[in-house]
């Protein structure tokens, strides 16, 4: 039985909670030991504290602590930080996203650590708290790391969208001569915002939530002579260490495209990046946007990885 001198460890406590024909019914509780008397337990789990009596408890033994996050979790970690969703939750270390149904990354789960739940239950739960919101069921698996995740979504019929790559660069081999055309504000002008969803559709009012949701964030706009707006594209600096320089909605009008300035508006926002302490570059492209992707290789970008989103139909 745990004690007092187990106190703050990481436990699991099987509580007996009922009888189903005449043998004994289970519940296992996950978290960490918070008291230890005589008469009961006290773990803090996912839901809160819990007070388990000693004649209710079966068995109760310390586990080991989290492990450390790989590189590939981490910096997944540090991109969901970059795009805040509305609407966010765990289910052990997976995070829970909602954001009105606008973005794949703002509206689907993020399975990295250990759900605290067997596979099979944790995605459960996972489609349980989407069908709660209306919005269709989705998971962005990083691969190959969590292929084992992936194989059960398939399993289930969950639908795969096209494959994205998390590309990655150091800030110092991004270094390029800064255009003094490129502006750069920490709030969205109306025009920006008009061009994005000129390409990306409709903006809901949430996602000025994720846009703006991060302490450090530039957004660059590029104009002619003539004032009128050619390029955009949003910086952010957003994990709890100050690595990395997230950068997204990188965009020219099509009037304008093949001109180089959307490596323009990069520089400009790699310059902010190093000046906020930021030390490597991280973005999120489709692997079917062939140009997109030929482009930021030719700017020093290879990919980390790559994830699959798959969403459950309805």
């Amino acid at each position: 039985m745990l004690g007092p001198q187990h106190v703050g460890s990481r436990v699991v406590v099987r509580r007996i909670v009922g009888l189903r024909d005449d043998r004994p019914v289970y519940s296992d509780i996950l978290g960490h030991l918070v008291e230890a008397t005589e008469t009961h337990l006290t773990v803090r789990a996912r839901d809160g504290a819990i007070r388990v009596p000693t004649a209710e408890i079966y068995r109760a033994k310390t586990i080991p602590d989290r492990r450390r996050f790989t590189p590939t979790e981490a910096l997944e970690v540090a991109a969901a930080a970059g795009w805040p969703a509305r609407e966010r939750g765990q289910l052990g270390d997976w995070l829970l996203r909602a954001t009105d149904g606008w973005t794949m990354r703002g509206n689907s789960a993020l399975p990295v650590g250990d759900p605290d739940l067997p596979l099979s239950e944790a995605v459960d739960e996972v489609t349980r708290w989407y069908q709660d919101r209306g919005l269709p069921p989705a998971m962005s698996v990083p691969l190959p790391l969590f292929q084992r995740i992936d194989a059960e979504l398939e399993r289930r019929g969950w639908t795969p969208m096209p494959l994205t790559l998390l590309m990655t660069a150091r800030l110092a081999d991004l270094a390029a001569q800064e255009d003094p055309r490129v502006t750069l504000d920490a709030a969205p002008s109306p025009e920006w915002l008009t061009a994005v969803a000129g390409r990306k559709g409709p903006l809901p009012a949430s996602a000025i939530d994720v846009l703006t949701g991060v302490p450090q964030v530039r957004f660059a706009t590029l104009r002619d002579e003539g004032d009128a707006l050619l390029a955009t594209g949003r910086g952010c600096v957003a994990d709890p260490d100050g690595r990395w320089l997230g950068l997204a909605l990188i965009g020219t009008e099509e009037r304008a495209r093949r001109q180089g300035l959307a490596r323009r508006v990069i520089a400009a926002l790699v310059a902010w990046g190093v000046a906020a302490g930021a030390t490597d570059a991280y973005l999120q492209v489709e692997q079917r946007n062939v140009g997109a992707v030929a482009l930021y290789e030719r700017l020093g970008f290879t990919t980390h990885h790559v994830y699959l989103t798959r969403y459950l139909p309805a």
